[in-house]
């Protein structure tokens, strides 16, 4: 890739800020910056910097697309984990600390208070801090104020 084309390049990654670093990294390597000054410039390290020249070498542009792998394997199957949410949709009522009991005693896993955030999230489901129900309240509290000439 020539120079202008690495340039273009840069102008239209403008939104993957960890490409466009790479990106600036080959340039100042263009610019005849060595690997260190040109690590030093974009504020990483030179190992990381030989890596990159090496990944740009071999592979070119695709060669500095960041590559995830993905973290550690969930301990709950897919199947499982869509068991779990088909038991806690019948109840809306949840804390972290049942869901957590919740999967140990069916499913015999543990998590910690924050995995089990993590994996209500990714289940498009919401945390809140629950209402606090006054054991005194009627059932039919709303008619009872309704009712009340005071309330109108």
């Amino acid at each position: 890739m020539t120079g202008e084309e690495l340039d273009r390049q840069i102008k239209r990654l403008e939104t993957n800020t960890k490409v466009l670093q790479r990106l600036y990294f080959i340039r100042h390597r263009y610019a005849g910056d060595s690997v260190e000054e040109a690590a030093k410039r974009v504020g990483i390290t030179k190992n990381s910097g030989y890596i990159w020249q090496r990944r740009w070498n071999k592979e070119g542009y695709v060669g500095l697309i960041p590559r995830y792998s993905g973290g550690r394997p969930s301990k709950l199957s897919d199947a499982q984990k869509e068991e779990l949410k088909h038991l806690l949709e019948n109840r809306n009522d949840w804390t972290s600390e049942e869901v957590r009991e919740l999967i140990w005693e069916r499913f015999d896993v543990q998590y910690t208070p924050k995995q089990i955030r993590v994996i209500l999230r990714k289940m498009g489901m919401r945390h809140a801090k629950p209402y606090q129900h006054d054991y005194r309240r009627p059932d039919n509290a709303e008619d009872l104020f309704k009712k009340n000439p005071r309330n109108r």
